[in-house]
């Protein structure tokens, strides 16, 4: 007599989907180009109180959670858990379209003098990584990443900053070792 146990075909089932999601990720993963083969260490404290608040995204890496994205902006707030309250919003498609935004939280990697974050948009899971490679000491500008080289963001507090602010944020941001033609500037209004 054989025993059934429906539980394990669900199970088997639920790996399988998993397994094929797994492997989507990992080849969609490798067919896009890494604006920077060596991702440099952070090498400058961040003091998060100052970082906190909001930021414009003034140019980026196209990414599929952004495309058509414009007059981006991030909101980092304390929550009363201890994490980190993260608000990405954009208007979709063009400066006039629908508004939407992402809600996650972040919490800062142990011993990384607050350079580094992991970032959980959806449950329980941190999955994404949050680098703050370089920033002003005013807290005016950072250039964000992560360790796989090919997303990049440069943030500033001013929504459409000046020629010269624009031209050293592009060099800074050379000397990491990124492509910065690869680089999207982000539109305002």
């Amino acid at each position: 007599m054989k025993i059934r146990r429906p539980w394990a075909y669900g199970a088997a089932a639920l790996l399988a989907i998993g397994g094929i999601g797994l492997l989507a990720a990992c080849v969609s993963k490798g067919t896009r180009k890494a604006g920077n083969k060596q991702v440099p260490e952070p090498s400058k404290a961040v003091d998060l109180d100052r970082y906190l608040g909001h930021w414009h995204e003034f140019a980026r890496y196209e990414n599929r959670f952004e495309r058509g994205c414009e007059a981006v902006t991030a909101n980092y707030a304390k929550r009363e858990d201890g994490l980190i309250s993260v608000i990405n919003g954009c208007h979709q498609g063009e400066m006039n379209g629908p508004y939407r935004t992402a809600e996650g939280r972040a919490k800062i990697v142990p011993g990384s003098n607050g350079t580094k974050l992991k970032v959980s948009f959806f449950g329980p899971f941190y999955v994404g990584d949050y680098w703050i490679l370089d920033h002003a000491d005013d807290y005016s500008w950072s250039i964000v990443g992560e360790p796989t080289g090919r997303y990049l963001w440069i943030l500033t507090r001013d929504a459409k900053p000046g020629g010269e602010l624009r031209r050293m944020l592009l060099e800074r941001t050379r000397a990491l070792g990124y492509d910065v033609t690869l680089l999207r500037e982000t539109q305002h209004r």
